[in-house]
């Protein structure tokens, strides 16, 4: 797959048809996208559980809600971080980071401009300076080779570009219709789509 037709770092917005209750207006954060399949995180999920519950380590970085967000329906018993990087779109330097060259930080990757996944075994006071959100996932949403590609074939999702306050919506139960909202396109419309169309 070329580095053009990979959508990491981009917005899979769940279509209002989609059935999977899994994604039901979800809105994922693909932080891999490839020939070898996709992965990415559900953002606007919060369960109930506080990141001190599980992770006390790291709750002091997290923004409101300072809750764990559930990714996906894979793997719900491990945990991701996701953060953005203050001030830091992903200039040259950015790409000489992805490359993993001599100056990646210790503890993060980044996925896409100033969007980095952190290594959560990592000590937090390493990053600390360098975080300005931090959201942490348990689960992600995964896709083999191919999948995802049939069911945006088959109009389950819109693909849109990320922004780094995605990340760290403080009312990630909007951000749904506040995603589509900002689109310049047919697809704004689509944010006035009523939570249950029978009642329209």
């Amino acid at each position: 797959m070329t580095e053009v037709s990979s959508l990491t770092g981009r917005l899979l917005v769940a279509a209002p048809a989609l059935a999977d209750p899994n994604f039901h207006r979800a809105v994922v954060l693909l932080l891999d996208h490839d020939e070898e399949g996709s992965l990415g995180v559900v953002l606007n999920r919060p369960t109930p559980v506080g990141v001190g519950d599980i992770l006390a380590s790291w709750a002091g970085l997290t923004g409101e809600p300072d809750v764990v967000f559930q990714g996906g329906p894979v793997s719900l018993d491990s945990a991701l971080g996701v953060a953005v990087i203050p001030g830091d779109e992903g200039s040259s330097q950015g790409s000489r980071l992805r490359t993993g060259g001599d100056e990646a930080p210790i503890g993060w990757r980044r996925v896409h401009r100033a969007i980095c996944l952190v290594d959560l075994d990592a000590p937090p006071e390493l990053l600390a300076a360098a975080l300005g959100s931090l959201r942490i996932f348990a689960g992600y949403a995964g896709w083999g080779p191919g999948q995802l590609e049939s069911e945006l074939a088959d109009g389950a999702w819109y693909v849109v570009e990320s922004e780094p306050g995605d990340v760290s919506s403080p009312r990630p139960e909007n951000l749904w219709r506040a995603v589509l909202r900002r689109q310049r396109s047919e697809l704004a419309m689509i944010a006035t789509y009523p939570d249950d169309p029978s009642l329209n």
